[in-house]
């Protein structure tokens, strides 16, 4: 069996969107990076393995203009491009794309960890197996990161950790049970069904369970294309890691058991209809929670704290799903609804006492009650960009994680810029020239004034547009210019338009989710633009871009150049009549 060593600056555990989006980030920033995942894809809970839609700040489109951006959002709007039809392997193909492809980046999938070395708190090295090809890897690293969900990677490194509920006295959170307990979400197997046009018939096999009407008492079961979330065990009786191939056949037994209800069970008109996929991976909710220098505890989140260490946010109910689940007649959740958004500081996403690891996804450093709002995948994305590029400033500096708090005002202006939001901060960078610069438009509407493009803020908050929206595109072509004072040296213009960020675009197993959805790319997305370097009132240079449909566009220049002003044409956009900016930044 061949061994192989490698060597990184950061080395992340966990193929997952928080791991995928932490990988990107480490290696766009310049750190040698390595992706080590499990499994044949990546996207964890968004797989094709396990088909969750992504849920995030946004809660189900009823808290608007609050979707996350950044890397997440580029890799959803790539998926809408690759396949505008709602397609799990089309996001599969995407995640591989992006990681595979990635300058920087080596993505090593089928790989598991299956040792990690420590000295003086600090990993040295972990081994692991790729099952595909039988090699044999020791991964050295500066910087480790744990993406792996359930708290893996720092629990064999013996870092600190919580699992079960913490009782009210722990935290002083009114919602939390009376008393500590082991318990833990269950995890989750979902199917999908299709209409073949004709009558079906289903025999229930003899291992699957038998559920009548009372049985799913506060389960609604009537969209019978996609189900269930609720369709959850194990995290009481059965252990959601050590049990795990136990929970999976008791899933089984569920999915198999409510689908006979639905077929033969009562009227549920499925008739037609026939189980197209059904999962074999659960999607786990909950188990180990890696203790940082902070804990996000459930006042947090229901004060929408605005932390001074800052770096991602959250906006998702905190979502306590009853214990026993599938098992009870009991609401299978309780959502505590947030009056608003709520930000999650540095100090929960490294460990407390592993000096060299931190921590991505739903494993990051909250009590079980905050836990319930931060576990989602939208969540869990901004929290690995974050932290991504929290590593790659360490391997910069040659530091630890949790000195990047002496330098945190700097990771939050590299997170603004490269279009991720942080509720309470704005954009503040020195090195940014339109900061300074004079703004003019051929047209504006009534409250999207062209100023808005430099007022530091990349997206709608409350009433405040922070938009430069033209008047009609359907005649003419429309413009907004940016006059820099005098002569400056322009090597990048980085451009955030309109992608709707009230409205969802995850691939989606529910039939009525995607109906809801805007078909293929948002129309308010700028296609067609170009962008004109003035000296002088002259164009000394012009770059023309076709066929756009990302939100932030880093345009890097192949050679810096003299100019005075920058002028930005919008032509076309994805279907809307107006031309949308919320952010022109210069450097």
């Amino acid at each position: 069996m061949q061994k192989i060593v490698k060597e990184y600056d950061v080395v992340i555990v966990g193929g997952g969107i928080s791991g995928v989006c932490g990988a990107i980030a480490s290696a766009r920033h310049g750190a040698k990076t390595a992706l080590i995942q499990n499994r044949p894809v990546l996207g964890g809970n968004a797989s094709s393995e396990i088909r969750m839609h992504i849920s995030g700040a946004d809660n189900q489109e009823t808290r608007p203009d609050a979707r996350e951006t950044g890397i997440l959002e580029e890799i959803l709007l790539e998926t809408r491009k690759l396949n505008p039809e709602n397609s799990f392997s089309a996001l599969d193909t995407v995640l591989w794309e992006k990681t595979r492809f990635q300058e920087g980046l080596d993505l090593f999938l089928n790989t598991h960890m299956t040792e990690v070395s420590v000295s003086d708190n600090i990993i040295i090295k972990v081994k692991a197996i790729q099952l595909t090809t039988e090699k044999t890897f020791e991964f050295h690293g500066d910087i480790f990161i744990d993406a792996t969900g359930d708290g893996t990677l720092a629990a064999l490194a013996g870092a600190e950790y919580m699992k079960g509920r913490e009782g009210k006295k722990v935290f002083g959170e009114q919602y939390a049970p009376d008393e500590c307990d082991d318990i833990v979400m269950g995890s989750t197997l979902l199917f999908s069904a299709v209409d073949t046009g004709k009558p079906v018939d289903f025999e229930k096999p003899a291992w699957a369970n038998t559920y009548k009407e009372e049985d799913l008492a506060f389960r609604d079961h009537s969209e019978i294309t996609s189900g269930y979330w609720w369709i959850e065990l194990g995290g009481d009786g059965l252990d959601i890691v050590e049990d795990g191939e136990e929970i999976r056949d008791e899933l089984l037994k569920a999915v198999y058991g409510v689908w006979d209800h639905i077929k033969n069970g009562g009227q549920h008109n499925a008739q037609n209809y026939v189980l197209d996929w059904v999962g074999f991976l659960p999607g786990k909710r909950e188990s180990r929670r890696i203790t940082g220098d902070y804990i996000l505890k459930e006042q947090d989140c229901l004060e929408g704290r605005i932390f001074d260490d800052a770096v991602a946010y959250g906006g998702w109910p905190m979502d306590m799903h009853v214990p026993g689940g599938l098992r009870t007649r009991l609401e299978p959740t309780e959502y505590i609804q947030l009056k608003d958004l709520y930000t999650i500081p540095y100090r929960s996403l490294y460990s407390k006492n592993i000096d060299n690891l931190m921590i991505g996804g739903r494993a990051i450093s909250v009590s079980h009650m905050a836990f319930g709002s931060t576990r989602v995948m939208g969540t869990c994305a901004v929290i690995g960009q974050a932290e991504g590029t929290a590593a790659a400033m360490a391997i910069e500096r040659g530091i630890k994680p949790r000195q990047i708090l002496g330098h945190i005002k700097e990771l939050q202006q590299r997170l603004l810029r490269d279009d991720c939001y942080i509720p309470g901060f704005k954009n503040e960078d020195d090195g940014d020239l339109a900061r300074a610069a004079q703004v003019t438009a051929s047209s504006n509407l009534l409250g999207h004034d062209c100023s808005n493009v430099v007022n530091g803020i990349a997206r709608k908050v409350g009433e405040n547009s922070n938009c430069w929206v033209s008047e009609s595109l359907l005649d003419n072509s429309q413009w907004i210019c940016l006059d820099l004072g005098n002569k400056k040296q322009v090597s990048e213009v980085n451009i955030k338009f309109d992608s709707n960020l009230s409205k969802r675009i995850s691939v989606t197993l529910s039939q009525k989710f995607f109906s809801d959805q805007v078909p293929g790319i948002p129309p308010e997305l700028v296609k067609d633009y170009d962008i004109v370097f003035l000296d002088e009132e002259n164009p000394v240079h012009t770059e023309h871009i076709k066929g756009n449909y990302l939100r932030f566009r880093a345009h890097r220049l192949s050679k810096p150049i003299v100019c005075d002003r920058i002028k930005l044409i919008v032509h076309s956009t994805n279907g809307d009549k107006y031309a949308r900016v919320f952010e022109i930044r210069v450097y």
